[in-house]
């Protein structure tokens, strides 16, 4: 039976997660909607592809806003007036009377939902040991990889059974009462003690063991999703193989990544951190040189190509619960700040790389695997070439 001792921190780590869904929720629920709302909005096709990019153009602003308010002010406060500032966003989002009008507000929609992800490292950290918190991290990210696959299907649902606006109020029913929950059993979740020293942001960015964990992160994560953001027209256009292709590939993937999160935490009591992280990231970016080797080799075929794919998300699995925790340990004391630009440097890099790759996607594999490769071998780069913790 679970004592009140270890359902308290529980309880706060599932507040935590639910907080984090929600964010990520605001991209893939959305998704199934974007294509109709020029015909009920008025605007063209170009203007609804802004509906996505406003809410992760606000979401990078607002993971370094929470990052420095959250350094400053309590961040349980802060995170139940963004769950409720998010709520109360996508309320107006249902009543926007134009296109235009719902782009501006996807991007104070995508502002107001990124605190619970900048906050949940920090308070995790503070909630348990090392390895319980690389194990929750591990457990959070298996979580966050299944919103992608499931949440556009609950998004196609909603909108065939009751119209665009209903995802908008979906996401605004439960984050006002996850707002609520948080504010009930804000006792429950820890303090992380402010950070006022001078420096802000750029004493991170100027720090070469931060930058270790931070950029092996980014590029090892980086290089696994513009192979994802690519494939499904690589494979379609450029291989011949349909959308059931990519979905085979794609879930095979995230079982593969799941399973290495969740194995993470006791891996890295075991082998030690440092080991693991290094080992995960050349197994993820081995991964991608194999696709690549198999696509000079003149392979095609998509089912190799999945079973390719297996050690890229094995081995992110592997390194991600325990790297990002150490990032956040890098920040000394400043988890806020520290994972907004853990989590920046992973958009920013995932966006540049993919614009890159947008060109040549058509073209096979080879393009496409050989920028994953290229972004995924720069993790072991920094682990290699940059200063480690001390003990």
């Amino acid at each position: 039976m679970t004592d009140r001792r270890t359902a308290a921190p529980l309880l706060a780590f599932g507040l935590l997660v639910l907080g984090t869904i929600l964010g990520l929720a605001g991209t893939d629920l959305v998704l199934p909607a974007v294509p109709s709302l020029p015909e009920t909005l008025g605007g063209s096709q170009a203007m609804a592809q802004l509906v996505l990019a406003a809410f992760v153009a606000g979401g990078c602003i607002g993971l370094l806003a929470f990052g420095e308010l959250g350094a400053r002010i309590d961040q349980r406060n802060l995170l139940v007036i963004s769950l409720a500032a998010y709520a109360l966003v996508s309320f107006a989002c249902m009543a926007a009377p134009s296109l235009s009008v719902l782009v501006g507000l996807r991007f104070l929609q995508g502002l107001t939902g990124s605190a619970a992800a900048v906050f949940a490292p920090g308070m995790i950290r503070a909630m348990f040991s090392e390895e319980k918190a690389v194990g929750a991290l591990g457990f959070m990210a298996s979580i966050e990889s299944l919103i992608p696959a499931l949440a556009p299907v609950l998004g196609v649902w909603l909108l065939l059974a009751f119209g665009w606006k209903s995802s908008f109020l979906a996401l605004g029913i439960l984050s006002l009462g996850v707002a609520a929950l948080v504010a009930m059993l804000r006792h429950r979740l820890p303090a992380p003690p402010s950070t006022r020293a001078p420096g802000s942001y750029l004493r991170h960015v100027i720090n070469p063991v931060f930058l270790r964990y931070a950029l092996s992160q980014a590029f090892t994560l980086a290089g696994l999703l513009i192979f994802v953001f690519g494939a499904p027209a690589m494979i379609t256009k450029g291989l011949g193989g349909d959308l059931g292709d990519f979905i085979i590939m794609q879930v095979t993937g995230i079982a593969f990544f799941i399973a290495g999160s969740n194995f993470a935490g006791k891996l890295s009591a075991r082998f030690e951190p440092e080991p693991m992280i290094l080992f995960g990231s050349t197994m993820s970016a081995a991964g991608l040189a194999g696709i690549l080797i198999y696509a000079l080799l003149g392979g095609t075929a998509p089912l190799m190509l999945a079973a390719l794919f297996v050690p890229v998300n094995l081995g992110l699995g592997f390194r991600g619960p325990p790297g990002f925790y150490r990032a956040v340990v890098a920040a000394r004391g400043d988890d806020a700040r520290g994972s907004a630009l853990v989590l920046v440097a992973i958009l920013s890099t995932t966006a540049a790389g993919t614009a890159i790759a947008a060109p040549f996607v058509t073209f096979g594999m080879v393009p496409l695997a050989a920028i994953g490769t290229a972004v995924s071998c720069a993790s072991v780069l920094c682990l290699i070439a940059l200063p480690k913790l001390s003990a």
